[in-house]
């Protein structure tokens, strides 16, 4: 497997860029009554994860790159129960595929962090 030369390159942030884009398209289906509540805190969730990737990618020392991989994950936890939260609500009719393509995203970062750090 070729280095990564740039954080494009990252499988584990193209995953990541491609689940802030559904994000975006399902949030425009929400109510106007959730612009500033749940779309706004899903779509800052969203984003947050491949930034966090990108910003980490170019980080020198192992902890400090391993921490932006860290926060990124957290973010994708919080997407996940935004997804839960929206289906409950009844703002969506399904959400396991989204689900699962956040599931995987995380082990994708899971593995990410451990390779840094060992």
């Amino acid at each position: 497997m070729e280095k990564a030369k740039d954080f494009t390159d990252l499988e584990v942030w193209k995953k990541a860029h491609e689940i802030a884009l559904l994000i975006y398209r399902l949030t425009q289906k929400f109510p106007n009554s959730e612009k500033f509540g749940l779309i706004s805190q899903m779509r800052r969730a969203a984003i947050s994860v491949p930034a966090n990737i990108a910003e980490g990618f170019y980080r020198r020392g192992k902890r400090d790159k391993a921490n932006f991989y860290t926060i990124a994950q957290g973010s994708l936890q919080e997407l996940r129960y935004y997804m839960i939260l929206s289906k409950d609500l009844r703002y969506i009719d399904s959400n396991e595929e989204l689900i699962e393509q956040i599931i995987s995203a995380s082990m994708m970062i899971n593995k990410l962090i451990t390779s840094i750090l060992s």
